[in-house]
């Protein structure tokens, strides 16, 4: 999930949630959490048709005072977890749950569709 996407859920500006990863950085190793590539960037703003400047993104700066000017990170199944325990609020607590149920849920529901993904021990289910 995208930090913009997570800080709307938490009820937290994106910048107050990537500051506290910052501070909290142990917290958050390269499993966790990691930023997007241009090229990834690209292909959600074309997957879902979103009006985000790429152009400012690359030069460092922005056009509207309060834009982003960095690329955005994207949290694993972990991060979500790891950010109800810096962000420190009921909102986050809850919310987190919320996620990793509907993480877990995907990943069962993957598993029902494709079992050969479960045999490889892909979906956290148990092998036998």
């Amino acid at each position: 999930m995208l930090d913009e996407d997570l800080a709307k859920l938490y009820q937290v500006d994106t910048k107050r949630l990537n500051e506290q990863v910052r501070r909290n950085r142990k917290r958050f190793p390269k499993e966790f959490r990691f930023k997007l590539t241009v090229a990834e960037l690209r292909a959600l703003r074309s997957q879902f048709a979103t009006s985000i400047e790429l152009e400012p993104l690359l030069r460092g700066i922005s056009r509207n005072k309060g834009g982003r000017t960095y690329l955005p990170h994207a949290f694993t199944e972990q991060g979500v977890a790891m950010l109800s325990a810096v962000l420190k609020s009921d909102v986050a607590v809850y919310m987190s749950i919320k996620i990793i149920n509907a993480f877990v849920s995907m990943r069962q529901s993957g598993c029902r569709k494709r079992p050969a993904v479960c045999s490889r021990g892909l979906c956290g289910a148990e092998t036998t």
